[in-house]
């Protein structure tokens, strides 16, 4: 699937001072689509013609990813700025609130973004990342410790920049078909298209900066994070090796009404790689 060639319409909003750019299809209630790392709006190809059917489906590249705007800035990184992102975003499109469905760093900002207003989402369905309170207990366990190295990695100024460049961008594509169970879900083109986002000028140091704009909050005392009301699908591909499925336990202790679907022998890259389970389990949770 090439994202040149498929029939989705592109536009760019104007929200929180920066553009950004989307790809949509269908019409009706508005599900809005987050990306993670190292990834952009692609990561929802198997999900935006599924859900169009039914609904205004729009994928986003979040700010500093492949068509985006890119700000220079280490501060322009924070959640405070992601959460007006997605607020202008809804607004912009004309809606007051939207089905969210996000993954990776995308699922955080989610996570956040329905706290901080809850009543812009009607139903919140993350895949592959934790509650915060969850992450930020986990990361006080050696065992996630290990597995977040690359956090602490991403701290470096230019080292990971110029790491992911080597050999044409190689570790961007391993990322993907290195921690696939299922190889097949990433065809080349898949893979070269991940490598073309990451390769646009200003694109990697705005990824990591994502990284390095949260680290100094990531130990430090976390928020009392009240119940949350929002009816909440978690969807986890159990061999994440990126963060450990305990990351999950205990959720229930932090919303009201939440669903929790496990996939055996799938990596982190749920959506793309049991695109037709999770596209089940969404529908399931919307009836």
């Amino acid at each position: 699937m090439n994202p040149s060639t498929h029939n989705w319409q592109h536009n760019f909003i104007s929200t929180n001072g920066i553009n950004l750019h989307y790809v949509s299809q269908g019409s009706g209630k508005l599900m809005l689509m987050l990306h993670g790392f190292p990834e952009f709006w692609y990561s929802w190809r198997h999900q935006i013609k599924e859900f169009a059917s039914d609904y205004h489906a729009v994928a986003l590249d979040l700010r500093g990813y492949n068509d985006s705007d890119k700000p220079a800035s280490l501060s322009a990184y924070q959640m405070s700025e992601f959460i007006q992102d997605l607020k202008g975003v809804i607004t912009g499109l004309g809606y007051e609130d939207c089905i969210l469905v996000a993954h990776d760093w995308g699922g955080a900002i989610a996570w956040n973004f329905a706290y901080a207003y809850p009543e812009m989402v009607e139903k919140l369905i993350v895949l592959n990342i934790p509650h915060p309170a969850k992450f930020a207990q986990g990361l006080r366990t050696p065992q996630q410790l290990l597995k977040s190295w690359y956090i602490l990695a991403f701290q470096i100024p230019f080292l990971p920049e110029l790491l992911f460049q080597l050999n044409d961008y190689q570790a961007i594509k391993e990322a993907f078909s290195g921690m696939a169970i299922d190889k097949t879900a990433f065809s080349e083109a898949d893979l070269n298209a991940y490598r073309d986002a990451a390769a646009k000028p200003g694109a990697l140091t705005a990824m990591i900066n994502y990284y390095r704009g949260i680290f100094p909050l990531l130990f430090n005392n976390q928020p009392e994070w009240q119940i949350l009301e929002i009816p909440t699908l978690t969807i986890w591909g159990e061999a994440d090796t990126a963060l450990g499925k305990e990351l999950t336990y205990g959720t229930e202790a932090y919303v009201r009404d939440w669903q929790i679907k496990y996939i055996p022998n799938c990596s982190h890259w749920v959506q793309q790689e049991q695109p037709a389970l999770v596209n089940s389990y969404i529908w399931e949770f919307l009836q």
